[in-house]
């Protein structure tokens, strides 16, 4: 089987979960280290699968790895090749396909509560969840390709994620590890500090305090969500 290609564009936010799932399932990943200079692949037939993580950076940023990001996620698309996005990825999903990112209202950190939209595709996805706490670092939010469908929204942001075929695009974060969250409570406390008034902004303490019971059901979720997107490695 080809291997999953896994974009990471910072050091901090590795496939985190989606790597621990790809390797308990046996499928190969590869991952391309943005953040250390890798070049974005000329080509999509060497990859079963595209994810995507998150990043700091905004896709509207005049940045020399974007172009080819956008072209590779088009060419998946095109080829029926799976693609899934998360937070910024979501974001090169929505841009390549011709929706528009922009400022969300209110930048979103740590814990909140997402929705889940009642329609048969989000079932598909989902099962019978119907909304969980997800764990979100964003500014920006996507709006919707033509033909995708609305799966999940927050009372922050109306975006959260949407599925098109085979591809998801995510704006929160389902691939959190403890980790991780201990990682970025540290690299972006600045961040934190600056937005603390926010009504959707937590303190590090608050982000961290939560994590075990958070984190169990999140992984329930990605779990969910991987084994339907994985599916479509094999089709």
């Amino acid at each position: 089987m080809k291997p999953v290609a896994i974009f990471r564009h910072a050091a901090t936010e590795g496939p985190g979960y989606l790597s621990e799932f790809l390797d308990e399932h046996h499928i190969p990943w590869r991952l391309i280290a943005i953040d250390r200079g890798e070049a974005v692949p000329e080509s999509v037939v060497d990859y079963s699968g595209l994810a995507f993580m998150g990043g700091p950076m905004s896709v509207n940023d005049d940045l020399p790895w974007i172009a080819g990001e956008l072209e590779l996620i088009r060419d998946a698309v095109a080829r029926d090749i799976p693609v899934i996005g998360h937070c910024l990825g979501g974001q090169l999903m929505s841009k390549a396909l011709g929706a528009r990112v922009a400022r969300n209202s209110v930048k979103e950190i740590g814990w909140g509560r997402v929705e889940i939209a009642d329609n048969e595709i989000a079932r598909s996805w989902f099962g019978d969840i119907r909304t969980f706490d997800a764990f979100h670092w964003h500014g920006e939010t996507f709006d919707l390709p033509t033909g995708a469908v609305h799966l999940l929204s927050s009372a922050h942001c109306v975006n959260q994620g949407y599925a098109q075929g085979k591809h998801l695009a995510l704006q929160c974060h389902v691939e959190m590890t403890e980790e991780m969250i201990s990682s970025w409570c540290e690299v972006g406390a600045e961040e934190v500090s600056g937005a603390i008034d926010s009504p959707a902004v937590q303190s590090q303490d608050e982000m961290r305090r939560q994590m075990a019971d958070r984190l169990p059901q999140l992984h329930e979720v990605a779990r969910r969500i991987y084994a339907r997107w994985t599916k479509g490695l094999y089709s």
